[in-house]
């Protein structure tokens, strides 16, 4: 087979990518943001870069939650399992539609999107089920919170200073069972939209099949294992603000311009970043790193292009 001989890059987007502060959340809503973020992504694609783009998807598959408990009298609610499953292919059609207008104006026509669905094996023994920590759904006020807490049984925690959110259990990434299918996709030529909300969570029943699990994966931790085992040359994490803080919200706050891998194993370890937040976007950073000896590059997606530069953002490499 012959592939194309661009490099891959792993482009992993934040979950509010699609939902900006102060939207609704519209589908309409989604599609704008969609076609913003496409430009500004469209350098990747024009530098040479084979694309693999991961997304997650707090926030619709918080929503999808809310409408699975508000409508349960009349319709069968779906496991978390298959609300992940439902926001990877809708999102991933947004996103897909998208980059294929874009490509389309630059008269790319020989260079396609797929959005594969992707599962992930975890450990149901994971401690992350009787921990939960991932935020999904809107941001809440306090009071709001307790209230679904007390009423709904959900687990709240705050989210970085913007308010509370629901938390369910995040375990970790073991294995993606589409890898290479994506890997052989990306090394085409095509751009792979994979691993929504982080994938889906499988686990190994008794008779060693695979089976859903109720939980979501951390989309970075995922995003790494996908940029290792497929050799990515380049992992970028998208989030929302422009780089990577010491003292993040004090006086004492900092610019991270540049990292080194012990830079950042030391930072991570001292509690300079949230678990909720920039935690687990240090941690991908770390993990991927420590097998592939390349760059991760940290920012908000305006600035992609100016930290491609090495102008903006935060680049992080082993030395």
């Amino acid at each position: 087979m012959e592939y194309a001989r661009g490099k891959m890059c792993v482009l992993a987007l934040g979950g509010n990518s699609l939902i900006k502060k102060g939207d609704r959340g519209t589908i309409g809503e989604q599609i704008r943001n969609a076609e913003e973020m496409t430009t500004d992504i469209f350098g990747l694609i024009t530098r040479g870069y084979n694309l693999v783009i991961t997304h997650g998807n707090g926030p619709q598959v918080g929503s999808a939650l809310i409408r699975n408990e508000r409508a349960s009298d009349e319709v069968p609610p779906m496991p978390l399992d298959v609300c992940v499953a439902d926001t990877e292919g809708s999102m991933g059609y947004i996103l897909q539609q998208a980059l294929l207008n874009e490509l389309r104006r630059h008269e790319m026509k020989n260079v396609y999107v797929v959005t594969m669905i992707t599962q992930v094996l975890v450990d149901e023994d994971d401690p992350a089920f009787s921990n939960p920590t991932k935020p999904v759904g809107p941001f809440l006020t306090k009071e709001v919170a307790q209230k679904h807490a007390k009423e709904d049984g959900w687990q709240i925690m705050e989210d970085a200073g913007r308010g509370y959110r629901r938390v369910v259990p995040s375990p970790k990434p073991l294995k993606i069972i589409q890898r290479y299918m994506i890997r052989d996709l990306c090394r085409q030529g095509n751009i792979v939209i994979a691993l929504g909300g982080g994938g889906i969570p499988v686990r190994k029943n008794k008779n060693n099949d695979y089976e859903g699990v109720e939980a979501v994966i951390d989309k970075d931790l995922a995003s790494a294992e996908l940029a290792k085992v497929i050799h990515a040359e380049l992992f970028i994490i998208l989030t929302g603000v422009p780089c990577v803080y010491l003292d993040y919200n004090k006086k004492s706050q900092k610019v991270l311009e540049h990292l080194t891998l012990a830079e950042a194993k030391r930072y991570f370890q001292e509690g300079q970043f949230p678990p909720g937040s920039m935690g687990p976007k240090i941690e991908a950073a770390i993990e991927y790193l420590q097998a592939e000896d390349s760059s991760v590059i940290i920012t908000d997606t305006p600035y992609l292009n100016d930290a491609l530069e090495g102008k903006a953002g935060t680049t992080i490499t082993r030395t």
